[in-house]
């Protein structure tokens, strides 16, 4: 049994996209922020920083999505080329693309003050969205030039499901938000992100967390 603790439409879903795609018993927990769920030392012993998700394993607690969908792909197959297939380097280098390039550069433009402080977060605003309509053309050019299996219409993946987060957060706070990106403006992307939203696991936990139908590609805002 997997316990994720979570928080309705944050980083947890993209792991728990990936346990409901591979079937895996599992529980999710929702942290109440406000009542300082995340700053309990049994929490912390969990997730050092304090932030979501964290992850009880057969091997042990676990944080850093990144880390956990590698984990789960690794340990139960099927939504990763296995790390000896001739495919697995192209697929780890754009894996951790998504997590150190795409998902670092959405948190600039949700927090800019972060990075710069105050007076800086228009520059970090400016910078970041010019790196992610470079980040999302590249990922896009390769879709459609490459066709990998490993992100693809045709099947699931933990780099679909995490992608498909992502873009779903690019999105959500509509037009003339300096964080939109619409999925429609990359094809490759878009047609790997609408097979996935229709996928059983995708209904599954847009239902569960009250996310609506077109869970990548329209997110409600």
């Amino acid at each position: 049994m997997y316990v994720l603790y979570s928080s309705p439409d944050a980083a947890s879903l993209i792991v728990r996209l990936v346990l409901t795609e591979l079937n895996l018993p599992h529980d999710c927990p929702v942290l109440d922020r406000a009542a300082g769920d995340m700053d309990t030392p049994q929490y912390r012993a969990m997730q050092p920083l304090g932030l979501i998700p964290a992850m009880e394993t057969p091997d042990g607690p676990m944080f850093e999505t990144a880390a956990m969908l590698l984990y789960l792909a690794d340990r139960h197959g099927g939504l990763a080329p296995a790390p000896l297939h001739p495919d697995r380097a192209a697929f780890l280098g754009w894996f951790m693309f998504t997590n150190s390039s795409v998902h670092t550069t959405l948190l600039h433009l949700f927090y800019p003050d972060r990075v710069g402080g105050p007076d800086c977060a228009a520059a970090v605003l400016q910078a970041a969205r010019a790196r992610m309509q470079t980040y999302l053309t590249l990922l896009d050019a390769m879709v459609a030039r490459d066709a990998p299996g490993w992100l693809s219409a045709d099947s699931p993946s933990v780099l679909g499901y995490y992608l498909g987060v992502l873009i779903r957060w690019l999105a959500i706070n509509g037009p003339g938000h300096p964080s939109y990106f619409r999925s429609a403006d990359f094809p490759a992307l878009h047609a790997v992100l609408a097979a996935l939203e229709t996928r059983p696991a995708a209904i599954a936990c847009a239902e569960a967390e009250g996310l609506g139908q077109t869970l990548f590609t329209n997110p409600a805002y």
